[in-house]
């Protein structure tokens, strides 16, 4: 270690205190500007990784970033129904190779339930082209069967053989409720990291087998018992969106024009990877406020460390004499206050992502329950590197200004005390 290392470190170990609050003041900086940072990209991938392999998304005529979220995030609702028989139609289109119907508009104790069928654990896919796995039980098989989402299970406790009440709307309350007809728990699904873990999934049966007896969200009294229920063959009405894997992508914008020429009912089609780009869009004015917000705040910690260092520099012109008194030259004084800011913005950016990551391994868990959005404690990236370096590179910069002005200072003024 060179002498003028040395005597930094000393310098430092000498104003422990001072030290200490501007490494913290990086820190924190840091923190939240590599938390933004990876909290933004992570929630990014998340979305896009929600749903793979689906070519085209149809619902009612509505906007693609509205039909996107409620269909795919289960966020807002549908402006409109499917008629099923414009389902059972384009489901046995000659370019479709598969369909999932959904429909949506239950709920139980805050999470959405979904009408579908088989279909959907054997086609639906998220990341990279993952499918639907079951981490116990099986898919449903009867009217009154259901199978979990993972954070449903973990959440509510539940597991094979118990009973849930689903409630009629988004709001579970009392008057809501078909009390008279509980659902047996035979499945609960793999964590995906996506909306299908917040999820309820029954039968499509079972949509229309709850709201016998209900007109306007209302129930009328005359609701069938459950073993009459059972023994009935429900055929849906209507549905509030499909899913559809083509044969081809070829295909894909001829059948996309098709649905949305469809002359018996009002549809939208809409490609899942270009409603997102959409969304982001739409979402890059608050990425870059976030983002913004996070500069600022280092370029307020770094003016915490100037002011810091600025102040001790009165403190010390004595102790600048006396360095020079002995011999050290002025590039020698410049060095000596350039790496003290330096070592203390390195410390900081060290003290900094070790506390983000500490956060996140805390947060993640939170956020993926509340949001289902994953955030997985990855290796720092390329941007985050870069972001990290044009930090140290101005705690670098910022040492110049305390030592540009030790190095003006003359001998003579710093042996003597002003008063």
């Amino acid at each position: 270690m060179s002498i003028t290392l040395k005597l930094a470190w000393k310098s430092v170990l000498n104003r422990k205190t001072t030290a200490i609050l501007t490494v913290l003041t990086v820190a924190i900086s840091v923190i939240l500007l590599m938390g933004v940072e990876r909290i933004r990209t992570q929630a990014k991938s998340s979305f896009a990784n929600t749903i793979s392999g689906t070519d085209l998304i149809v619902g009612g005529r509505s906007g693609q970033i509205n039909l996107l979220l409620y269909s795919v995030f289960r966020i807002g609702n549908a402006t409109n129904n499917i008629d099923w028989r414009s389902f059972e139609e384009f489901s046995q289109h000659k370019a479709v190779k598969w369909a999932i119907p959904i429909s949506l508009g239950d709920s139980h104790k805050g999470f959405r339930v979904m009408g579908t069928n088989h279909s959907y654990f054997e086609h639906y896919q998220y990341g990279k082209k993952q499918a639907l796995t079951f981490s116990q039980g099986r898919a449903f098989d009867s009217v009154f069967e259901t199978v979990l989402g993972s954070d449903v299970a973990k959440s509510l406790g539940y597991k094979i053989g118990s009973e849930i009440i689903i409630a009629h709307g988004i709001s579970d309350v009392s008057f809501s409720r078909h009390d008279n007809l509980p659902f047996k728990v035979v499945g609960v699904l793999a964590p995906t990291g996506t909306p299908v873990d917040k999820t309820v999934h029954v039968s499509l049966g079972a949509i229309e087998a709850i709201h016998v007896g209900w007109e306007t969200g209302a129930n009328l009294g005359n609701a069938p018992s459950k073993k009459q229920l059972e023994n009935l063959d429900f055929q849906p009405k209507q549905i509030t969106a499909m899913l559809v894997g083509l044969n081809s992508k070829i295909q894909t914008f001829a059948l996309q024009r098709q649905i949305n020429t469809y002359k018996q009912e009002p549809l939208s089609a809409i490609m899942p990877g270009i409603a997102l780009h959409e969304l982001w869009g739409l979402m890059s004015v608050a990425e870059q406020a976030l983002l913004m917000v996070s500069i600022f705040v280092v370029v307020a910690g770094l003016m915490g460390m100037l002011s810091s260092l600025l102040t001790s520099l009165q403190e010390r012109r004595r102790e600048m004499a006396i360095l020079r008194a002995m011999g050290a030259r002025p590039r020698h004084v410049f060095a000596l206050l350039v790496s003290e800011a330096t070592a203390l913005t390195t410390v900081g950016i060290i003290v900094g992502v070790a506390g983000t990551y500490g956060l996140l391994a805390i947060a993640s868990p939170i956020i993926a329950s509340q949001y289902g959005i994953s955030i997985t404690l990855s290796g720092i990236s390329q941007h985050e590197w870069l972001l990290l370096g044009f930090v140290q590179l101005a705690g670098i910069l910022i040492g110049f200004f305390p030592a540009l002005r030790a190095y003006q200072q003359s001998l003579s003024d710093g042996m003597t005390i002003r008063v």
